[in-house]
């Protein structure tokens, strides 16, 4: 009896927190698509600590199973949670809805029909490969976009937040795999404990951190021209005219897989700082999104140069330093709100 009142008590905790965090992100952010879309996670979060249970049974309660449809459905909000969070050019799909939709149905499925027809190891097995899938793709995401994250704290924040999402997640995923039968009441109970601890910390962490940090307001690309120094800020102000040289004179931005790294070592200056002072000086979260800019900046005069109007689109993209025609199509309509293409045809009619 003890055990099973704490087990309660833990998820309702770890529900009541989640409903909160919920609504403090739509409160506060509901027009930021990284904020709705943790809202999105925190509410599967809550359906996930009222129904989730340690190992397996083949007799789902019929109003229990659209909970599990939506704990299952919620790994695909997770993933592009934490492509929105940490990629301010992430925009949403119609076909992520979709994935989502048949991730759930699937799940709902194994839980009415797949699971009681006898085949309950098969249907949690498959659930839960999908979820460690997914899983892996948040991680991968995670930290393929690490090095282009100019925002010092959400840097920090995005470590701890998926790494904890993410382990307890895959634990409970290969937990399920592995383990047959119904589990006592003391897994469950710890189980509970421990993401109530999880989510605990990392409302704590999200508080902790300043909202304009994680889900800044949707605003147009910033210009690539400096603020006016203080007397205090002159070293800055001369690192920053050394870097718009680098970028105007050199075109640095060219160079193939150029790191921020790579342009700290050629500033003689710290990463940490190029960082800092490209965020807080110049404007930018994202380091790709500051070289595509500079990027964008050349290929619109080279398309609205008439000696340049046989040229073909590839091609100055490519000059530009993009390595393919589909990013710059897309980066190029996210900057001037045009084609590439429209954006000759506009200039060539305006001359």
């Amino acid at each position: 009896m003890l055990l099973t009142n704490l087990e309660l008590a833990f998820r309702a905790a770890s529900v009541a927190l989640l409903l909160l965090l919920a609504v403090s992100l739509l409160s506060d952010f509901r027009n930021v698509l990284a904020a709705r879309l943790g809202a999105a996670f925190s509410l599967g979060s809550a359906a996930h600590a009222a129904s989730y249970s340690v190992g397996v049974s083949s007799l789902v309660a019929g109003w229990h199973a659209p909970l599990i449809a939506l704990s299952t459905g919620n790994i695909v909000v997770f993933w592009l949670f934490t492509r929105a969070l940490f990629d301010d050019e992430f925009r949403l799909r119609w076909w992520h809805g979709l994935i989502w939709l048949a991730v759930t149905a699937f799940s709902l499925v194994g839980c009415l029909w797949i699971a009681p027809g006898g085949n309950v190891r098969i249907s949690v097995t498959v659930v839960n490969l999908i979820v460690l899938g997914f899983i892996a793709l948040a991680v991968a995401q995670t930290v393929n976009s690490w090095s282009a994250d100019l925002v010092e704290r959400r840097r920090r924040a995005r470590v701890f937040i998926v790494s904890a999402a993410a382990l307890y997640g895959g634990l409970n995923a290969v937990l399920q795999i592995l383990v047959g039968g119904i589990a006592g009441d003391v897994a469950n109970t710890i189980n509970a404990g421990v993401l109530a601890c999880i989510v605990a910390a990392i409302a704590y962490a999200m508080m902790r951190v300043d909202g304009a940090d994680l889900f800044p307001a949707p605003v147009g690309a910033p210009t690539i021209v400096a603020q006016p120094a203080t007397v205090d800020e002159s070293a800055d102000q001369k690192l920053i005219d050394a870097l718009m040289r680098l970028m105007a004179d050199e075109r640095v931005y060219r160079q193939e897989n150029i790191t921020i790294g790579a342009l700290a070592g050629r500033l003689k200056i710290p990463e940490y700082r190029l960082r800092r002072l490209i965020n807080q000086r110049l404007g930018y979260r994202n380091f790709n999104v500051f070289l595509n800019n500079h990027r964008i900046e050349e290929a619109k005069a080279a398309l609205a140069d008439p000696a340049q109007a046989a040229v073909p689109v590839i091609t100055i993209a490519m000059d530009a330093g993009f390595q393919s025609l589909g990013p710059f199509n897309r980066a190029f309509k996210a900057v001037t709100g045009v084609t590439p293409t429209e954006y000759r045809r506009l200039k060539v009619n305006a001359v």
